[in-house]
């Protein structure tokens, strides 16, 4: 039994942009799976020799600031978390004990809290953490500069790449 053709139809007996029935691949096709020969193939590492000829000023700047704001941020935690441990062990207050032993009796009384409160220190750690911030994105930018100048004179940094 044999079906008419229709006009715009594939001679294979579906309708333009009808699906296909599968076909097999012949084994001489580029395609093909072929059986491995001699067992298992060991992998070839291949080494790519690169150089880093220049570096992104921009990209440096960048980075760097999010780097010393993150040091910022972690500076300011870990200050504060360290005056909690040494008053909660009593350090300041042996400290300032101390003091007052010393300290002859005619003078006024001195106390080491008025000069390292908590508000004092972590105020201090924030001003040195912003002049940190500022300082570690100026000298990377350009250490940046310093690279590309160097690079154009020497080539760059030589890499050996692997792909193991």
């Amino acid at each position: 039994m044999t079906r008419p053709v229709a006009q715009g139809a594939e001679p294979g007996g579906g309708a333009a942009g009808a699906p296909r029935p599968p076909q097999k691949r012949a084994q001489g096709r580029p395609g093909a799976a072929r059986p491995a020969q001699g067992g298992a193939r060991r992998a070839i590492a291949r080494r790519v020799k690169l150089a880093v000829a220049r570096v992104d000023p921009w990209s440096v700047m960048k980075l760097s600031f999010l780097l010393a704001v993150a040091a910022g941020i972690a500076g300011v935690i870990l200050t504060g978390v360290l005056w909690l441990i040494l008053s909660g062990m009593g350090v300041f207050a042996d400290v300032d004990r101390v003091i007052r032993e010393v300290q002859p009796a005619t003078a006024e009384p001195f106390s080491i809290m008025d000069y390292i409160g908590f508000g004092r220190v972590i105020s201090l750690s924030i001003v040195v953490g912003v002049i940190d911030i500022i300082l570690m994105t100026a000298i990377s930018t350009l250490a940046a500069f310093l690279y590309n100048i160097c690079s154009a004179l020497v080539g760059g940094i030589q890499l050996t790449l692997t792909d193991d």
